[in-house]
């Protein structure tokens, strides 16, 4: 018996997906422009999906759109950025602590090896990949958590965040992968919770506060 095929995905949602990939793993800066029309005309789709596809990443934060109509890609305020920084210590340092019990020598393995691919990222100096394994490294630990609520409004934060991202890869100019990874990893291995929730905390939050220097 012949298997039915995968619906095919709408053409609001494929716009949705590819872009809120882009602006979430920084392959687009803060205050980038984008129009219905271009969006259109790169995807081969009609202006409804383009449309569908922007309102919803302005209801996520991804986008803004002006009085006058421009859609681009958010410029954070200082006091904004100190704000998406606290949310993301108050919800994944909870979403690591729910992680932890569930913590087996496999996914401390794969979380060791996702490090290794930040080291190329870095070696490389492609920030884009750099911010892909680094959200990575942190879903992979999240989904331990078995909290899909929490983490989706995680990733929201991550989402609004993403072009702010990119500016601070290249303020920070890395070196190396971020040290508080190597100290999330020996806390996961040593089943330290209060470690592991100071290194998840210096993590999602000394970046950012480079920013606001």
């Amino acid at each position: 018996m012949t298997r039915p095929s995968d619906p095919p995905i709408p053409a609001h949602d494929r716009v949705y997906r590819t872009l809120r990939s882009r602006i979430m793993y920084g392959e687009m800066e803060p205050g980038a422009a984008l129009t219905l029309r271009g969006i259109g005309k790169e995807f081969g789709v009609s202006m409804t999906p383009a449309r569908e596809a922007v309102r919803r990443l302005v209801a996520e934060g991804a986008l803004t759109l002006s009085a006058s109509g421009r859609v681009s890609t958010p410029e954070l305020t200082n006091e904004r950025i100190e704000e998406l920084a606290a949310l993301r210590s108050l919800l994944e340092t909870e979403l690591a602590s729910r992680a932890l019990p569930r913590a087996h020598l496999a996914l401390i393995d794969r979380l060791n090896a996702i490090n290794s691919t930040i080291s190329e990222a870095v070696a490389k100096g492609d920030a884009v990949a750099y911010i892909m394994r680094n959200l990575e490294f942190h879903r992979t630990l999240y989904l331990r958590a078995q909290a899909p609520a929490m983490l989706a409004m995680a990733e929201t934060v991550w989402l609004q965040l993403g072009p702010t991202m990119r500016a601070l890869y290249g303020k920070m100019r890395q070196g190396r992968p971020p040290e508080a990874h190597r100290l999330i990893l020996a806390a996961l291995r040593a089943g330290d919770e209060p470690g592991l929730r100071a290194a998840l905390r210096t993590d999602v939050t000394k970046g950012l506060n480079l920013l606001m220097t």
